[in-house]
């Protein structure tokens, strides 16, 4: 049978075969899935899909007062319960397991946890029908190979899980590899598909080189720039890429082949936007704790292209905002602009308190020519950008922090 799941990180491989006899010998079930181990995640889940209840998915590095916190319970292993007879039925093989994974599921639900780059992880759960709502299952879909860049507890991750899932793909796990080793995994896996960050992209970027097997790419949870496009396609020469708009509340709701997204009739009553910021109607959300809300704000704030047909562009998340005596700074403006220096190959650009401005602008920088300098940066934003956008603290770093889901880290 072909390989179900590559991970590197642990030194493993399983094979479709293995997990379906894994499966036929499970004899207990948690609603709570807190491990750092893939395998472990996806398998909790599908089993969750075959019996029909409801899972909580809980980031490794949560700490137990965290867990406490965010669920309401002290002791998850007291939730491990015996599985009753015949409630899990037995699986002949993968055509099996698929058809009874896209089978009705009237009672499940599965509970995740945002992590935006700033704020207090809010719980999302949704059922069977909102999180496959874009899961694409034809023949065209049987032979993908899955380069799986996302954390496995987050909407993205999650969303391509099931899309690998429901269509019986290898996923060869990328998220947490070093940059080398991911370009190696990618070339000799011969990856057809991927999904990921914008930043995780332009760490690729840096390296350089091509990667031919790729035949489609998307890119989501960030801000996205045409330059990033085309660099994105010089990596990936023979792939489609696609921009989307995904959240935890919401799930994937808009797609584009470039920075421009356009509402499909089908959902032209379900988003509006009040005051250049998005709303979206709670029809097409996951339960959360607002659920009694008729429209939910979703904190992305946009600039609108057109109004027949609705066309916009994402700007920034309203809370990225740095306000620097009273002048308000988006820091996807200052990071576009130091990432067309030559020799730069990423930016964070992010708010430091400060008791005269309330704020100052910081950046850290990872370059792959040694001899730039904070004044080289300098000197070049004075004729790109208001001074008060300037950074006022540059750092060079050898690695950009990021956030569980591989975003950067804007607080």
């Amino acid at each position: 049978m072909n390989i179900f799941l590559k991970d590197n990180k642990k030194n493993q491989i399983y094979h479709w075969e293995f997990l379906i006899s894994d499966i036929n010998e499970t004899k207990s079930f948690n609603p709570y899935c807190y491990t750092d181990d893939y395998y472990a995640v996806f398998k909790q889940i599908i089993v969750s899909l075959l019996i029909n209840e409801k899972i909580v998915l809980l980031d490794a590095d949560f700490s137990p007062t965290e867990v406490a916190h965010l669920t309401g319970v002290s002791e998850l292993g007291a939730f491990t319960k015996p599985l009753i007879e015949n409630q899990l039925q037995k699986i002949q093989n993968l055509d099996d397991l698929i058809q009874k994974l896209n089978g009705s599921h009237p009672q499940w639900a599965i509970t995740l946890f945002t992590s935006g780059t700033t704020g207090i992880p809010k719980k999302v759960s949704h059922d069977f029908s909102s999180i496959t709502r874009h899961v694409k299952k034809s023949s065209r879909q049987k032979n993908c190979t899955w380069g799986f860049a996302y954390h496995p507890t987050h909407m993205a991750g999650l969303q391509v899980f099931l899309q690998a899932l429901l269509n019986g793909n290898t996923i060869i796990r990328l998220f947490g590899l070093d940059t080398q080793d991911i370009c190696e995994e990618i070339k000799t896996c011969h990856i057809t598909h991927i999904s990921a960050t914008p930043t995780f992209y332009k760490l690729l970027i840096a390296i350089g080189g091509q990667y031919s097997s790729v035949i489609r790419v998307s890119s989501g949870g960030e801000k996205q720039n045409p330059k990033l496009f085309e660099d994105i396609q010089s990596l990936f020469p023979n792939a489609k890429i696609t921009n989307i708009y995904a959240s935890t509340e919401v799930g994937a709701l808009f797609a584009s082949e470039n920075d421009i997204f356009s509402v499909k009739a089908a959902f032209v009553d379900q988003v509006k936007f009040v005051e250049n910021e998005l709303w979206v109607h709670h029809s097409l959300m996951g339960e959360t704790e607002n659920n009694s809300d008729e429209w939910y704000p979703s904190g992305d704030m946009v600039e609108i292209i057109s109004n027949d047909p609705i066309q916009f562009r994402f700007v920034n998340r309203k809370n990225e905002m740095i306000n620097v005596g009273g002048y308000k700074v988006n820091p996807h403006e200052v990071e576009e602009a130091i990432m067309n220096i030559e020799g730069i190959s990423q930016v964070r650009v992010f708010a430091k308190s400060n008791s005269v401005l309330g704020n100052i602008v910081c950046c850290e920088v990872m370059v792959t020519r040694q001899n730039i300098t904070e004044a080289d940066i300098r000197e070049y934003l004075q004729s790109k950008i208001q001074e008060f956008k300037i950074p006022r603290i540059i750092s060079f770093v050898d690695a950009i922090s990021t956030t569980r889901t591989g975003k950067l880290i804007r607080s």
